[in-house]
């Protein structure tokens, strides 16, 4: 576990700030079902019954349900990573608190490591870790994502889960590049724009402007992977598939953020895409 300052741009200090400063429910609230704090977002059919019945407990039902979306998106990713073994190692790039590089352990029992430029997040997911019992093999690192000094050709697997937007693709994938071995996978989640609808969408520079994040067009991910030995080998459109999650999480006033409208907005009128990429390194 490292404790050193990792090197950052003046924007990368203004995000580690947010992340270093930000408590919001439906991050922590989710979290708290079952001590898995993903940091991102659902997919999936909903259990709309939840809306219904009495109104005390609704809302813990609500939270539930939503926690259960988000799980299924971070298993869906786990699905992509490929034949992963115990003595493997993984890296989650841009881990948020930590939940998905846990279940990831649990599922595989590999050795893992989690990586953000915010101290507050690397300090919250080493205390899951240790509470879990697996610190022995689950580990969180204040680093760049684009600069990790980890070494080279060491991962059998490398994912971003909704991070690539607070980067350059060509400088994460080169790094990625470098830190997987040959034939390993690289898989990402993530937001994009749509090439085909033109300039981002006034829906997604909402977003960009709430998160202080830079939504890369959908074209950039394949153009940047093919430059840095990174061959896509399945693209899934999970458009669809994120819209409900939404909608539900809308439903929610103490969970709403503000930036509920502009997601939907996006998803619905085509000019925003969740896509899941999967990529070997040749």
């Amino acid at each position: 576990m490292s404790s050193a300052r990792p090197a950052t741009s003046h924007y990368q200090r203004s995000v580690a700030d947010y992340w270093n400063a930000e408590k919001n429910p439906v991050n922590l609230r989710l979290g708290d079902v079952d001590g898995l704090y993903h940091h991102h977002y659902g997919i999936g059919d909903p259990d709309w019954s939840v809306l219904e019945g009495p109104e005390e407990g609704r809302e813990e039902r609500v939270i539930a349900e939503l926690h259960r979306l988000e799980s299924a998106q971070a298993e869906f990713l786990l699905k992509h990573l490929g034949q992963i073994s115990p003595e493997d190692r993984v890296l989650d790039a841009g881990c948020g608190r930590g939940g998905s590089s846990i279940l990831t352990n649990l599922v595989h029992g590999c050795y893992v490591d989690g990586i953000s430029i915010s101290d507050t997040q690397v300090d919250f997911a080493n205390k899951q870790a240790a509470k879990r019992g697996v610190s022995d093999k689950v580990q969180f690192h204040l680093k760049n994502m684009l600069d990790t000094g980890f070494e080279t050709g060491a991962y059998q697997a490398i994912w971003n889960n909704e991070s690539t937007m607070y980067v350059e693709l060509g400088l994460l994938f080169a790094e990625h590049a470098r830190q997987l071995r040959r034939g390993g996978r690289y898989v990402t989640i993530t937001g994009c724009y749509n090439d085909a609808y033109g300039l981002p969408s006034r829906a997604v520079s909402q977003i960009n402007a709430h998160y202080i994040c830079d939504i890369h067009p959908r074209s950039f991910y394949f153009r940047e992977m093919a430059a840095n030995r990174l061959v896509p080998i399945e693209v899934v459109d999970l458009t669809a598939d994120t819209i409900p999650y939404w909608e539900m999480r809308a439903k929610v006033p103490s969970l709403v953020t503000g930036i509920e409208d502009a997601f939907l907005e996006a998803y619905k009128n085509g000019s925003f895409q969740y896509l899941l990429i999967a990529a070997d390194r040749v």
